[in-house]
């Protein structure tokens, strides 16, 4: 999964093909339950590009993006927002895939 470097890359990122940005952080416990099928889930929806954007890194991105639980997810596809799996909760794999599903 590719990390995300700078808020212009954010920019850039979102404006073109499709986007899938993961908000997550290293010290998340319920990160660290779906980091072991997030390789499955790259190689099932190949038409995005998995993004890992650290919360602590980007808070600011966070609070414009109205991200205040993680991890979380948003999709862009041509810098339109396709939706958003954003909660404080725990996701499943089944979870988060039903939401790639309906984009």
């Amino acid at each position: 999964m590719k990390k995300l470097a700078s808020i212009e890359e954010f920019q850039q990122m979102k404006e073109s093909s499709k986007h899938l940005f993961m908000f997550s952080a290293d010290w998340c416990p319920d990160c660290r339950v779906i980091e072991p099928f997030l390789p499955e889930l790259e190689e099932k929806y190949k038409d995005f590009t998995f993004v890992y954007v650290d919360r602590d890194q980007f808070i600011d991105l966070c609070i414009e993006m109205d991200i205040f639980g993680i991890p979380s997810f948003v999709a862009f596809e041509s810098g339109q927002e396709l939706g958003r799996f954003v909660s404080k909760n725990r996701k499943t794999q089944e979870e988060i895939e039903q939401f790639i599903n309906q984009l």
